[in-house]
């Protein structure tokens, strides 16, 4: 599943250029340029995370994280104020991080995905039955012996894992872990997951954890969360 991302910026070109990198990163973005607009915007939208620029027409970017603070939505604020006064301000308000224009867009991306781990942390330790994997030490193990999983399985096991009982597609996967483009035409996925399985599950083909969606992607079934299992599942 997509994490979503509000920009409320209204320098258009600012915008659209915000646009088009986070959903090439595989984020599912909206974008407004009005303050007064954006209440009603993140009420419909539901973001995992808001950019927010500080002067907006309408309301301005002080009072909007100061209105969200009690929804705990993270917020990196976005302004050409560098003043260290600006700064404590927004973070006083309830902003997670704070970037100063002009900036650079890989950082800014590395700050987006840091403030969603912090948003959402994912467990360093994943048991699937009789089955421990650590994401810290990247080992796993069966009832007390050693599974050999690759570097990549681990990473395929703690991106699902990112989004319990919750459909991941391919091409979330293919982008976040083998680096591809959206239209990418490969089978890698499908493999990886066939091979995972294989170590993970105690029958492969009636898989208890890793289930497929036709059409759509993979997704992770815990205990703890069975009762929210999508319901087409194969």
């Amino acid at each position: 599943m997509k994490q979503r991302v509000l920009v409320v910026e209204d320098d258009p070109v600012l915008a659209r250029v915000l646009l088009d990198n986070l959903a090439y990163e595989g984020f599912t973005v909206q974008c407004v340029a009005d303050g007064r607009l954006a209440m009603s915007a993140a009420l419909e939208f539901g973001p995992d995370l808001v950019l927010l620029d500080v002067n907006l027409p309408g309301k301005t970017g002080y009072e909007l994280c100061a209105a969200w603070r009690a929804s705990r939505v993270p917020i990196i604020l976005l302004t050409a104020r560098g003043q260290k006064a600006d700064r404590i301000r927004g973070l006083q308000l309830g902003a997670d991080d704070y970037v100063t224009k002009p900036f650079d867009l890989e950082e800014l991306l590395a700050r987006v995905r840091a403030v969603l781990r912090r948003a959402r942390p994912v467990d360093a330790r994943l048991v699937l039955g009789s089955v421990t994997i650590d994401f810290v030490a990247l080992k796993a193990h069966r009832d007390g012996h050693e599974i050999d999983l690759t570097h990549r399985e681990f990473e395929i096991l703690q991106r699902l894992a990112e989004h319990p009982n919750s459909i991941v597609s391919r091409d979330d996967l293919l982008r976040a872990i083998w680096g591809y483009a959206d239209d990418a035409i490969t089978r890698a996925v499908d493999h990886a997951i066939a091979r995972l399985r294989k170590k993970i599950e105690v029958t492969p083909h009636n898989p208890r954890f890793i289930h497929t969606v036709h059409g759509k992607g993979y997704y992770l079934s815990l205990p703890q969360a069975a009762a929210s299992r999508p319901v087409d599942d194969v």
